[in-house]
């Protein structure tokens, strides 16, 4: 069953939010290069993304699938927008879409 699993933030300074979510909350948070930080519990986690040029403009909910492959037509024969074809990332495999109200999503493979 499709769930959400990640939220991912655009932030201005990763090392600002990361202690910032460390401090307020007691979440321990993984560094995945200069830009990104996240939270690696398995269950609904949190990522923060510092690049500008890969970050979206709103919160963007992350939706984990069985099978990415034929989730980009699904999501397109139900009114979605792709707007980032599949493409490969140190988490895996995910695409984006616009749903009919123009929210971003993405949506990543499961790993188990």
């Amino acid at each position: 069953m499709a769930r959400i699993n990640y939220v991912e933030l655009p932030v201005t300074n990763t090392a600002v939010a990361k202690s910032f979510y460390e401090v307020a909350f007691g979440w321990l948070m993984s560094e995945f290069g200069p830009t990104y930080a996240a939270t690696t519990t398995g269950d609904v986690d949190l990522g923060l993304q510092g690049d500008a040029a890969e970050a979206t403009p709103a919160p963007l909910p992350v939706i984990e699938v069985e099978g990415l492959d034929g989730w980009p037509a699904k999501v397109e024969a139900a009114g979605g927008n792709v707007v980032r074809p599949i493409f490969a990332f140190p988490g895996g495999r995910r695409f984006h879409f616009r749903d009919p109200s123009g929210n971003e999503l993405a949506v990543v493979e499961a790993h188990h």
